[in-house]
């Protein structure tokens, strides 16, 4: 298998009649250069499943020749102003034959669907790159008139102005140089990528999960059904990621979207069929052990480097070798991970949940208005939560401030889901709950940091269990800290509660 090479690409697209000519940009920002760019030929094939289904979801698959031959995998990750942002990753390969690492990107979206090729496009660039006061790159623009080739002949042609900002570019610069084009006679900024705009309508047909539309008096099926697109497609979208493995956030996202579809299964459970939704939890249950071994491996070493960094360099030195098991630890549970990944079982899952999310199996009563169904549903994990704190022992155990988090999440989960819908205070005790959970969640893991270190220090040298025994001081102090904090922070969730009009 090649290498990949990741990078973030931060792009704002601009149609461009056939008589516009790029404006000088120098000088376009302060302290900004331009210089002309040598004219390329660009040749590139696209793949796609038969029903463009990559397309829809705004993912490439791409082979080009003419600015280095690679084979380019682009994964949306939103926007920032114009700028549509998206991750492209790399790698080499022969022409016609998708490489193993490309497919596995796109794997979430397919399946088992194959790719074929579904566009040939030739594209003639000519541009300028802009360089700040150092010389170096702050962005790239180009000109690029556009062939679509059908059988070896042109089907359409247009032309389009790309301007791709690096992470030096200063703030502004991106606005001064879209506003110089507009005046030179570019047209708006418009995020419809080249291939998009070659298949044309069926491209822009809506995702295999499209959001649902709340506004207006949804019924609780469309709240149901809203919470479950959005979950699974955060699954579908961190897919890339958790498997490239240079982001936690990826694994963060994809552990948040399991929870969150599982908690949403079990708030509306008595509106969902029993013989539908069981197999779902199990194969969920699952999933989310697997991720939340490698999630929480990522905490546990994110904590305890940044609590290591305030201890005296010549204690410091003594985690090195404690370090290196956690990260030993946490190769093997990434490891397991991505098998877990490459087979069948995730492969079904993930057939099963887009099914769920599109057409979700519901008892007829899910039919009726949501504000009508939903505050009685949404008011039973609260209930749970209020009796869990209420028999809590003056000083509780820290497994049982463990379990009150649980209620508090699953409580939290259920009140966003219905909170689109019910309005309301519901946002308002959604963040009081959530504030709460972050305190009993410090708590928790600076009681699962001590017990690691624990056993890490077991048989260690002197210097690793003395600066151990450091950071175990930390956890202490921070348990005790938050055990202080909590009941302030329930008080306030509680009050929220009574405003929030929910059962």
């Amino acid at each position: 298998m090649s290498p990949m090479v990741s990078a973030t690409e931060r792009e704002v697209k601009l149609g461009a009649p056939a008589e516009f000519h790029l404006p000088d940009l120098g000088g376009v920002f302060e302290g900004v250069t331009s210089a002309p760019l040598p004219g390329r030929d660009l040749r590139a094939d696209y793949y796609d499943t038969h029903d463009l289904r990559l397309a829809r979801w705004g993912v490439t698959v791409r082979y080009r020749t003419g600015e280095g031959t690679a084979w380019t995998v682009k994964l949306p990750e939103g926007e920032e102003g114009p700028a549509l942002v998206r991750r492209e990753v790399s790698c080499d390969g022969p022409a016609g034959d998708v490489p193993p690492e490309a497919l596995a990107l796109v794997r979430a979206y397919l399946r088992r669907e194959s790719l074929g090729q579904v566009a040939h496009i030739q594209t003639s660039r000519s541009g300028v790159v802009l360089t700040d006061v150092e010389g170096l790159q702050v962005a790239e623009v180009v000109d690029d008139e556009v062939s679509v080739l059908h059988g070896g002949e042109t089907g359409a042609r247009f032309r389009e102005v790309e301007v791709e900002v690096t992470d030096r570019a200063a703030p502004g610069l991106l606005d001064s140089v879209i506003r110089r084009l507009r005046e030179a006679g570019a047209g708006a900024p418009d995020a419809t990528p080249k291939l998009v705009r070659a298949l044309g309508a069926r491209a822009l047909e809506p995702a295999e999960l499209a959001p649902v539309d709340l506004s207006g008096k949804p019924s609780a099926a469309e709240v149901i059904r809203a919470a479950l697109v959005g979950s699974v497609t955060r699954i579908l979208r961190h897919d890339a990621g958790v498997r490239i493995g240079d982001d936690p956030e990826d694994i963060h996202q994809a552990r948040v979207g399991t929870r969150r579809l599982r908690s949403d299964l079990r708030t509306f459970s008595a509106l969902l069929v029993d013989e539908w939704a069981d197999p779902i939890r199990t194969e969920l249950k699952w999933f989310a052990a697997t991720l939340g071994e490698v999630r929480d491996a990522d905490v546990l070493g994110e904590r305890l480097r940044r609590q290591a960094d305030a201890l005296p360099e010549r204690d410091g030195a003594g985690l090195a070798p404690l370090f290196r098991r956690l990260a030993k630890e946490r190769e093997e549970a990434g490891a397991r991970l991505i098998e877990s990944m490459s087979g069948d079982r995730y492969l079904d899952l993930l057939d099963l949940l887009v099914a769920a999310a599109r057409v979700p199996e519901l008892r007829p009563e899910a039919d009726e208005p949501a504000r009508k169904v939903l505050p009685d549903l949404v008011g039973r994990p609260w209930r749970h939560l209020k009796k869990e704190v209420g028999d809590l022992a003056p000083l509780p155990s820290d497994a049982d401030l463990h379990q009150v988090r649980i209620r508090v999440k699953r409580t939290r989960y259920a009140v966003e889901a219905a909170a689109p819908a019910v309005g309301g205070e519901a946002k308002a005790f959604a963040k009081a709950l959530a504030q709460l959970q972050t305190v009993l969640g410090d708590h928790h893991d600076a009681v699962v940091a001590e017990e690691w270190l624990r056993r890490a220090a077991d048989g260690a040298t002197a210097a690793e269990a003395l600066a151990a025994g450091e950071l175990i001081t930390v956890q202490r102090a921070e348990e005790e800290a938050r055990r202080e904090a909590w009941p302030a922070a329930w008080k306030k969730v509680a009050k929220s509660k009574r405003r929030s009009g929910l059962g």
